[in-house]
């Protein structure tokens, strides 16, 4: 009897165990079906390929293991293509475990670049970059120049997320130089200069941005899918803007028309609202005010149902009225941007918080062979100490998000590490318990994750913020206190009550409750000396770095107005003692971020970038100087 004789169905639902050979058979079927779904996308595909992963995982040891693997990325590859990338992310995360285990080296790169993938279109960049700083690495080992490439492209496109443009540009440039002139690598090479124009818009480096543009479409050929029409369209949009950025209206006329064409020929909803997008602003520019407004309007209507575009249609209705001199519509615009934002990067936190702590109590309960670093640790310790191992590995995620978070105020990515070791060491000269001091050092580190909700336009904003924006740029409190508090992990009250308090003032002035003294948690007043003082001696979109002893002034200064004076004294002796012990105030209160694993990858990158531009003799670029 051939080993098809009992069907995928018949052998999911048997009590009889399956033999090897149907073990492998089965496998097979599971790949080629899941392939069959993955050729023709439909929503329905989704649950089926659910249920085959399910079998696939009660597969133990390394039998068939790349059939399996291929089996998970073309399932990651199905959910991502529907629309559906969280679910894309445990199947990923299998994939990569087996390649692992079985050192294939090849198919462990093709993982970590799809993980990174869907990382980062959940807003999970920093996980993002740790894959790719690694898939990166295994590219270069296999000399593999196509795969190298896209790596520097999707690592572009997970700064860009981020909002650090000058750094994605940098990968992008290395993308074109690993390319080179080789005429496979065309498509490639399209997408980093149509990725550094987005850059150059962002930036406001219209030249650059206009030449890329151009390189973007000038090695189209003839377009047939409707996904490059799609592409094209995308293309031409930021090709009209920058033309629109120097006033060249003739010629962002004729990119808005050739997007207009593309769009009607892809059939997709997508492509029809990006090229609308561009006529409308188009219009409004040109003087038909009343005309690419309406056009704006309607495409946001459009754009609500299909949320992928409404950030982009809601950013060009600020443009738009910016334009004509309507501040305060404009400023409308962008608070329902910020609650859009918020909604949907406090969703995904939340997501990737709850598949972290599922795997933390999974490989918790795994016991025997399985058993974790952190579950022998847990059973070597006891009482206080095992509870504070479990809180780190519980806030992990967190601080990631944290971080990347405050990545467009502090570039180096260790402001919230500094802040909170800062913290935590005026906690102790105040003479809180160890204990304390070790929960204020980790919950201070969160103290501005509420920034993933407030809009770039306002954080990178280089000039002063007028009063409307300033009270958008309050609310990261409550946004950061409210993500803490839904959070599900005990002992986050500290966390949650700093995020909240620590910008209110001493004197009542401050936000967003208007507390004045004691009435002001602790923890909060404690983290607002460490935050102010960072901040104050760091540079930031809106500053320069001020000198120490002009801080410490300032600090002094706010004594009984927005500082507790107790603490104020505490901290202006603990600063100079710091410095006489430690020497580099900096490198001190930034240990921690040396263990950062997003930061680890990193700098990685920025060193691999390094090396490259010297062994091409360019010298030091000095757009990653921003990485000391």
């Amino acid at each position: 009897m051939p080993i098809s004789a009992r069907s995928l169905d018949q052998i999911l639902s048997s009590a009889s165990p399956a033999s090897p050979l149907e073990v492998i058979a089965v496998l097979g079927g599971i790949r080629k079906e899941i392939g069959r779904c993955l050729q023709a996308p439909k929503s329905e595909s989704a649950d089926r390929v659910d249920s085959l992963l399910s079998l696939l995982e009660t597969v133990h040891g390394l039998e068939e293991a790349t059939t399996r693997i291929e089996s998970f990325l073309d399932a990651c590859q199905l959910f991502y293509m529907l629309g559906q990338p969280f679910r894309a992310i445990q199947p990923t995360i299998e994939a990569v475990r087996l390649a692992r285990a079985i050192s294939e080296r090849g198919l462990l790169r093709k993982g970590l670049n799809a993980l990174g993938i869907v990382y980062a279109d959940t807003g999970n960049c920093a996980k993002a970059v740790e894959c790719y700083a690694e898939a990166l690495e295994l590219a270069q080992e296999l000399g593999a120049i196509e795969a190298e490439a896209a790596t520097w492209l999707n690592l572009g496109v997970a700064m860009m997320y981020v909002a650090q443009y000058r750094e994605a540009v940098s990968c992008f440039d290395r993308a074109l130089a690993v390319c080179g002139d080789d005429p496979r690598f065309g498509i490639a090479r399209q997408k980093a200069h149509a990725n550094t124009a987005l850059c150059a818009l962002h930036l406001e480096d219209y030249g650059r941005g206009i030449k890329a543009a151009e390189a973007s479409v000038a090695s189209d050929g003839e377009l047939k899918s409707p996904l490059d029409k799609l592409s094209r369209v995308l293309r031409e949009h930021t090709y009209a803007r920058l033309l629109l950025e120097v006033n060249n209206l003739e010629e962002a006329k004729k990119r808005c028309q050739i997007a207009k064409k593309y769009a009607a020929e892809s059939g997709s909803p997508r492509a029809d609202i990006v090229a609308a997008i561009a006529e409308g602003l188009y219009e409004v520019q040109s003087g038909q005010v009343d005309v690419g407004l309406s056009r704006l309007s309607t495409t946001l209507e459009r754009a609500r149902v299909m949320s992928a575009m409404h950030r982009d249609a809601l950013l060009a209705l600020v443009k738009a009225h910016e334009i004509i001199g309507q501040p305060e519509k404009a400023l409308g615009f962008l608070r329902e941007l910020m609650e859009h934002t918020r909604r949907q990067q406090q969703d995904n936190a939340l997501q990737h918080l709850r598949i972290h702590l599922n795997s933390l109590e999974s490989l918790k309960v795994s016991g025997g062979q399985g058993a974790t670093n952190l579950e022998r640790r847990e059973a070597a310790l006891r009482g206080q100490i095992a509870e504070q191992e479990l809180f780190r590995s519980r806030i992990e995620m967190l601080e990631r998000l944290a971080v990347t978070a405050e990545l467009r105020d502090d570039s180096t990515g260790e402001h919230s590490y500094r802040v909170g070791k800062l913290s935590s060491l005026l906690a102790a000269e105040f003479g809180c318990d160890d204990g304390t001091c070790f929960m204020v050092e980790l919950a201070a580190r969160l103290h501005d994750i509420g920034k993933i909700g407030v809009p770039d336009a306002i954080l990178l904003k280089p000039d002063k913020l007028n009063d409307a924006e300033r009270h958008v740029m309050r609310t990261h409190t409550v946004v950061g206190a409210e993500l803490l508090s839904k959070s599900n992990i005990p002992q986050m009250q500290m966390a949650e009550e700093i995020a909240r308090f620590h910008h209110e003032w001493w004197d009542g002035t401050g936000y967003p409750g208007g507390l004045s003294g004691a009435a002001i948690p602790l923890s909060a007043r404690i983290t607002a000396l460490a935050d102010v003082f960072d901040a104050l001696t760091h540079r930031r979109p809106y500053k320069d770095a001020w000198p120490l002893d002009k801080a410490l002034l300032e600090i002094a200064d706010l004594r009984g107005k927005q500082f507790d004076p107790q603490l104020t004294d505490a901290f202006l002796a603990l600063i100079p003692r710091i410095r006489r012990e430690h020497g580099d105030l900096d490198a001190y209160l930034g240990q921690a971020a040396l263990n950062s694993p997003f930061l680890q990858a990193r700098s990685k990158i920025w060193d691999t970038l390094r090396k490259s531009k010297d062994a091409d003799g360019a010298g030091s670029d000095s757009r990653l100087d921003l990485q000391r």
